[in-house]
């Protein structure tokens, strides 16, 4: 069957858009399905450009992409998140209307590969990263093969190809994967929350809410929502899911039947039992959360989702218990660096919008924030105006810091400022300015609300960029 299975018929002109990671592993896989592949990218690392070339795929790179995207001529193209809707070479394509994937959709056409695999998938403006992580640490800790994936830096097609039976794949989407997404169905899926992000890629809010909003879609067995963020709710009552799917609710608050939630300072299940009308099941306690970091409400949300897609697939709370006294965030999300003369340093560079920033600077007083960046077309007032009762000062990083300085001027006019010109090492004197800002007793918190690329190659150069200063103030 033509572009259908491991064995189908591939042999065509495929074109891929970039040459990131996602990129390359697009085109490595159609490669050795037997595809002519072109990968069409304005920037790629050397390295990605030499293996491509070893490989046996095409590069362009040049302004006359277009023209040459009609001379090759493709059957089918797979897009990164890079190219958005409004693309000239997205519009030229459809023009054409010749059909686009993602990754996502080709790993999904290629599912036979691994043919026992489930796939549980999450979606949301903050939070999806520790959450794909966690329901993937409890699934190993019970038993099963399970790896994270997708938008969550391994590529899908990854571990898809390795020689080794998963048993799922718990899949981060982005809102940029989930645009183009043609049609998957997850054994289960969650839509964690939503909050301004990425609006000048959708062009909008109501376009990234759209597109979230597709991660409910062909759920099998459990549709998780979040009870507190009624977008995510409307979303499921809105959603096609197989028949027999459940929607099931995480709260930070009791849960009524059909939810997961916490009784005072226990994670309780009134979903996964047969007598949840009247009963409820212990999963995890505050204690057993502390194992993973100090108590905030980001955290008790990313437990509670985690749990509740856990319990879809079978996992008996007890596992979900042990796992999580076992389970450690990653880098750069709420990281705890320590502390120096009573100061403490907390690296949350991942925090690229303001909703994570809130909930970052939800537990903290008396914060100095370092912030900034590419705000990405939002505008930081809002963020701003809830939380300078808990910042004591804000040293301000980015090439362009004139969105957080106009929002703090009306705000927050008496808030303690520090501009960081744009230079070679901004973090450093950041560092360095908010140190000497903050006493015994205050935080010093990198949670930036913005994007990193305007100064950084990353999110994780920034953070490693922060973790170094913070290092060195110790010498």
């Amino acid at each position: 069957m033509r572009f259908e299975g491991w064995g189908g018929d591939w042999n065509a002109r495929i074109a891929v858009l970039g040459l990131s990671s996602t990129g390359f592993s697009v085109a490595d896989t159609l490669i050795e399905l037997g595809a002519e592949v072109t990968v069409f990218a304005k920037h790629a690392s050397e390295e990605n450009r030499e293996l491509l070339e070893v490989i046996g795929g095409n590069l362009v790179t040049s302004d006359t992409r277009i023209e040459s995207m009609d001379e090759f001529d493709p059957e089918l193209v797979v897009v990164s998140p890079g190219f958005t809707p409004n693309h000239p070479m997205i519009e030229h394509l459809r023009s054409r209307q010749i059909p686009i994937w993602t990754d996502i959709d080709l790993a999904w056409k290629l599912r036979d590969r691994q043919p026992k695999c489930n796939w549980v998938t999450v979606t949301g403006t903050n939070g999806k990263t520790t959450t794909v992580e966690m329901v993937a640490h409890i699934l190993n800790s019970s038993g099963k093969n399970a790896v994270a994936c997708g938008n969550i830096g391994n590529p899908i097609l990854n571990p898809l190809r390795e020689p080794v039976e998963f048993d799922y794949f718990v899949v981060e989407l982005s809102s940029f994967q989930l645009h183009y997404l043609d049609k998957i169905s997850p054994i289960s899926s969650a839509f964690l929350n939503i909050a301004d992000d990425h609006l000048d890629w959708h062009q909008g809010f109501d376009n990234y809410l759209q597109a979230k909003a597709k991660i409910y879609e062909n759920t099998q067995v459990a549709a998780i929502y979040n009870v507190e963020d009624q977008n995510t709710v409307t979303a499921l009552e809105q959603a096609e899911v197989v028949e027999g799917c459940r929607a099931i609710g995480f709260t930070l608050g009791m849960p009524a039947v059909s939810m997961v939630g916490y009784v005072e300072e226990v994670l309780a299940d009134r979903a996964f039992l047969e007598q949840r009308a009247e009963n409820a099941l212990e999963i995890a306690t505050h204690e057993d959360l502390e194992q993973i970091a100090p108590i905030s409400m980001q955290l008790m949300q990313n437990v509670a989702a985690a749990s509740a897609l856990c319990r879809s697939v079978g996992v008996a709370p007890v596992e979900i218990k042990n796992a999580l006294r076992s389970f450690s965030q990653s880098e750069h999300r709420n990281q705890f660096l320590g502390e120096l003369s009573g100061v403490k340093f907390i690296n949350d560079s991942k925090a690229t919008n303001a909703h994570a920033t809130i909930a970052a600077i939800a537990s903290l007083e008396n914060v100095v924030w370092i912030a900034g960046g590419d705000f990405k077309g939002v505008d930081p007032s809002d963020l701003i105006e809830k939380i300078h009762p808990q910042l004591k000062a804000c040293v301000v990083i980015g090439k362009d810091p004139s969105p957080i300085i106009d929002a703090i001027s009306k705000h927050a006019p008496d808030l303690v400022l520090e501009i960081i010109p744009d230079q070679d090492q901004p973090m450093s004197e950041a560092v360095s300015k908010a140190a000497s800002l903050a006493e015994s007793g205050d935080t010093v918190l990198l949670s930036p609300a913005a994007a990193s690329l305007d100064q950084f190659a990353s999110y994780q150069k920034r953070g490693e960029a922060f973790m170094q200063a913070v290092e060195g103030l110790e010498k």
